[in-house]
């Protein structure tokens, strides 16, 4: 549905976006992980026409996506980074402003309008002014305002940030509803459990540069290691600990030792250097990488502003 074909955007000296190229297929929900000012919501700009490229092209469905062309772009949804409402109108009013400037009139917005806040449990509210309403509220309503117009490609940048758990996770109820309905949607995110959680695919981005693409299975494969094990961090288990360097990557965390084998180490040979130092099998927890230890092995554990 969706190609991106050596795009590079620079602000000045600052390059936000390196040669990227990416194909989005219809119906993925694809999550685009990075840190702060990695160049995610730089992609969301470039697609949604706010911005231009410097260099590279953008098309949609084969048809070229411009920064002048509106034709084109009305098949798109954006749910921006910051809210997109009108505080001092009604959550009715505010979906009426934005389903017109789609072209959407008569009883086909007023059902539109019915069925959005009916989706997002704000029916109740719709008359009360936006400013009025809770953070995960203004979030829910945003979200529906993008998607009055049934687009094809729904664009989220970070549209979870700042709000309580029971909206988020009303949030993600949604989208994934829509996503089995054909929805296509981009998520920008850098919260490991939402692209856990709902992404087919995931793009690792940094520095303006997709360092990772791919589902999770295959993405853990990019990982050194092939599992952790967990133990806690006693002065019994401190002499197994300090032995086991030897063996992998060995680090205390919150009171716990996570141990990470080397490809050529063999799990015998632990639990055989534990049986030594008489610590029980109950002490340990085999575990599967996650998406976290992959996210900070290709882009580091330093601080972003």
């Amino acid at each position: 549905m969706l190609q991106l074909r050596s795009v590079t955007k620079r602000y000045g000296s600052l390059v936000a976006l390196d040669n990227v190229s990416l194909d989005i297929a219809r119906g993925e929900f694809f999550g685009l992980l990075g840190p702060n000012g990695a160049g995610k919501s730089t992609v969301m700009s470039l697609v949604a026409g706010l911005r231009s490229p410097a260099a590279g092209t953008l098309t949609l469905d084969g048809a070229p996506l411009t920064a002048r062309d509106s034709a084109t772009r009305i098949a798109l949804g954006l749910v921006p980074q910051s809210i997109a409402l009108y505080e001092e109108l009604s959550a009715e009013q505010n979906l009426r402003i934005f389903g017109e400037l789609y072209g959407l009139r008569g009883a086909e917005l007023r059902a539109r309008i019915d069925e959005a806040l009916e989706a997002v449990q704000l029916a109740d509210r719709r008359r009360d002014q936006v400013k009025t309403f809770s953070g995960g509220m203004q979030r829910r309503l945003n979200l529906v305002a993008a998607l009055l117009h049934r687009p094809k490609l729904l664009l989220c940048d970070e549209p979870t940030v700042g709000i309580d758990p029971q909206s988020r996770n009303a949030i993600f109820d949604f989208l994934e509803a829509r996503a089995r309905a054909g929805l296509t949607v981009i998520y920008s995110t850098h919260y490991m459990e939402e692209a856990t959680r709902l992404c087919t695919r995931i793009g690792i981005i940094d520095h303006g540069r997709i360092l990772a693409l791919g589902t999770l299975d295959e993405l853990l494969t990019r990982l050194p290691f092939e599992e952790e094990i967990h133990f806690p961090a006693t002065p019994a288990s401190a002499a197994f600990a300090a032995q086991l360097p030897r063996h992998g990557e060995c680090t205390a965390v919150d009171g716990r030792h996570r141990f990470r084998p080397r490809a050529d180490s063999k799990l015998s040979t632990f639990y055989a250097l534990a049986e030594v130092h008489g610590l029980p099998p109950r002490l340990f927890t085999q575990e599967r990488p996650t998406l976290e230890a992959l996210f900070l092995h290709l882009t580091g554990r330093n601080l972003r502003e």
